[in-house]
Order: C-alpha cells, then structure tokens, then sequence
C-alpha cells in the first residue's frame, strides 16, 4: 500500500504566491473526468528558465518549449494532462502550436512568449481543440488567490495520488511551486513537470544557472523506477514584483529547498512505493562522482526490492557501487545502513542484524556512504520496489 505522506498547508497555492501571477485549474476533456488544464500567466513578459528532458525523443511540447526560451522571457505556461502528445510526429507538433497560438491570441500576446508542456500516455493523439475550446473560459478564471493555485496543481496530475506544492520565504521575496511525478521517474530530468515562480528581481542569465544548479541537486538527483520519459520539465518565472534583488547565491539556497522538497514528494508518492530512502554519499573525488555513484545505487533492482523486503542487504549497495564506472578503494568504503555501521573497509561488521531488519521494515530512513577519496558528496532519493508498481505498470494504461 502506498505510504500516505501529508501535505503541507502553508503550500497550498504556492505557485501564486509570488507577486505578479495569476493561475486556473479546470477540465476540458482530455481525461474522462477531473482537472486537466492548467494556466499560469504573469503580468506581463518575465525573465524564464527551464531544464528539459535529457531524452532524444523528447515530446513537441518539449521541443516547441525550447524554441520560445531562446528568447529568455514568457508570459504563459500552459499544461495539460491525459495526453502526452509524445510520439505523435509533426502532427504532434502542430498541436502544440496550435494551443500556444491559442493562448497568446487570448491574452494579447506574442506566441513565443507561451510555452507549453504535456503528460500523460505517450502515443494517443492530443485533442487540442478541446483545449483551445476551453481557454477562453480558463482566461476568465485566472486568479492569484490559493484556491486557484492549487486547482493548477491538481490539473497537472496524472496518477499522482495528490498534487505536489511547496513554498519558501526569503528576505523579502517568495519562491512557490508545483509539481506532478509517481511513475517513470529517474534522475537526469524524467517523467516529471514542476512549475516555480518568484517575485524576485532577477536576470534570465542568474535564472538559468539557479534552477540549473537547484535541479542538479533536487530532480536530477531523484530515482523511482529507472524510466526516463519524453516530456519532463521544469520552469522558473520571475516576475520581480517584489523589487527585491537577493544574491545569486541566496537565489539558488532558497530554489533547491522548493526543489528538494517537490522531488521528495514526487519520490513519497510514487507508484506503489512504501518508503523514500535517502542515500547519502560523502568521500567520492568529487560532487559529480558522488552523485554518479549515488544514482547507481538507486536504480538498482536488487537494491530496491531489499529496500521493499526490510532487508538492511548492504553487501547489493557495495556491489552496485563497485558497478557505478568510477574508480573505487574498496578498503575505504563504509556504509550505515539508518544509523547502523554495517560494513567497514569494504567488508562486513558485527551488529544486530533482527533489529535493524525491525528498523528499516516501516518507514523512511537513510543510508550513509563513505568513499574514502575525497570532498565529494551528494544525496539521492529513491523509493522500495514493490509488487504493486509492478501490478500497476502492468496492466494496459
């Protein structure tokens, strides 16, 4: 059974939260039932960043996306669920166009100053008249109170079980955000949408290399199945209402905890899963090695099912790490398996098998990975594999 994780209050609505935007949430047809449009508008043209889907058959809302921020600015995001609209050729493409078209026709825009994302079964084709049917009734609705808000976060989901927010104050400025993840989901920016704004001051340049470094760190260090998909993404719009310009430095701190803690709910709330375990790396010759090493470690099969079964099994976490394709002093390694030394030396230590089997049967913990090589360290999530992932992912979606 899925392991119920709650939310967060003070969240709800995060994505308009920040000064200068507006959001709606509603249906138009795409699922057979619920929300499945969503609609963020700033005032006017704001400074944008985005980290794309590393996938070679990235989906047209993905490639049309990356064509608008070669200009650095939107006005709109539009999101739709149900649909993937991946797999779909040039009339996939055209789609999408056709939908941006029709949103900055409805808000007086320029059409590269809307992007656009989709989710869902990738193969189907979109019904983008649907969609343009439904904009001028979305349009109407924006609004930047809470409710809204979160009818936007709800509108993105696909088998998510809740939406995903999260929201942090800074010395005068707010970051907000939501996001949709529960299946296909590994690091290096797969099957998931997250959506940030902030109200800060900031230059597209500062945004780009923020929301980059804060994705490194958050989603990019994320794992539930292994899967990549065709459509994942994430955007950050600033719409400086706040006047407020905080450091570069500042900016990134206050983006990777609204990142980290959106990851985490997408990792708590994944198909199936029972529990989010963090693994925590210290010791590797780098950041970079650290994190390599980390998220090979998460995609391990065997790993996972350990992690499902209670069993505190540290001898499949050094056989992954001695896979991961980075140089390794077996002598050095040490694991803690949620607080327990289990293994020193790249070899085994006495301790009391039963009660940490105990501990780790329920709950999330964290397992802690020393190298031995240097200052690099990192943290990546990933969640048990369990019987009913694999019951879910098999049946005809």
């Amino acid at each position: 059974m899925k392991k119920p994780f709650p939310a967060d209050p003070a969240a709800e609505g995060a994505i308009v939260a920040a000064r200068g935007f507006r959001a709606v949430g509603l249906g138009c047809g795409i699922k057979a039932t619920g929300r499945d449009l969503a609609l963020l508008v700033a005032e006017r043209a704001v400074p944008a960043a985005a980290v794309f889907t590393s996938s070679l058959a990235a989906a047209p809302p993905v490639q049309l996306s990356r064509r608008h921020l070669a200009q650095p600015y939107a006005r709109a995001v539009l999101a739709t669920s149900g649909c993937a609209n991946a797999g779909t050729g040039e009339a996939g493409l055209r789609a999408a166009e056709q939908s941006v078209a029709a949103v900055a026709e409805q808000l007086g825009c320029g059409v590269e100053e809307v992007l656009v994302c989709s989710t869902g079964l990738i193969g189907p084709r979109l019904p983008v008249e649907k969609i343009i049917a439904a904009l001028p009734q979305a349009v109407a609705a924006l609004d930047a109170g809470r409710e809204a808000g979160s009818a936007a976060a709800q509108a993105i989901c696909t088998t998510d079980s809740r939406s995903k927010q999260a929201l942090r104050r800074g010395r005068g400025f707010v970051i907000g955000g939501m996001a949709k993840g529960a299946g296909m989901i590994c690091p290096d920016m797969a099957t998931m949408l997250a959506f940030i704004t902030t109200d800060a001051a900031v230059a597209p340049a500062v945004l780009a290399r923020s929301l980059h470094a804060a994705v490194a760190v958050s989603f990019n260090s994320l794992n539930v199945d292994g899967c990549q998909s065709t459509n994942d993404t994430v955007m950050l719009l600033a719409s400086g209402a706040s006047a407020v310009e905080p450091t570069e430095a500042e900016l990134t701190a206050l983006l990777t905890e609204v990142c980290r803690d959106l990851a985490f709910q997408i990792a708590a709330d994944a198909e199936g899963t029972t529990r989010v375990v963090r693994l925590r790396l210290r010791g590797a010759t780098d950041d970079a090695e650290a994190r390599r090493i980390g998220k090979h470690v998460a995609t391990s099969d065997l790993v996972r099912a350990a992690l499902w079964g209670g069993d505190p099994n540290w001898g499949r976490i050094l056989a992954a790490i001695g896979t991961a394709g980075v140089p390794l002093d077996l002598g050095a390694v040490a694991i803690d398996y949620a607080g327990v030394p289990t293994c020193r030396g790249g070899a085994a230590v006495n301790f009391d098998d039963p009660a940490l089997a105990a501990r780790v049967a329920t709950g999330d913990f964290a397992i802690d990975i020393t190298l031995g090589a240097g200052p690099g360290c990192a943290e990546v999530l990933t969640a048990d594999l369990t019987p009913d992932y694999v019951r879910f992912n098999g049946e005809r979606s």
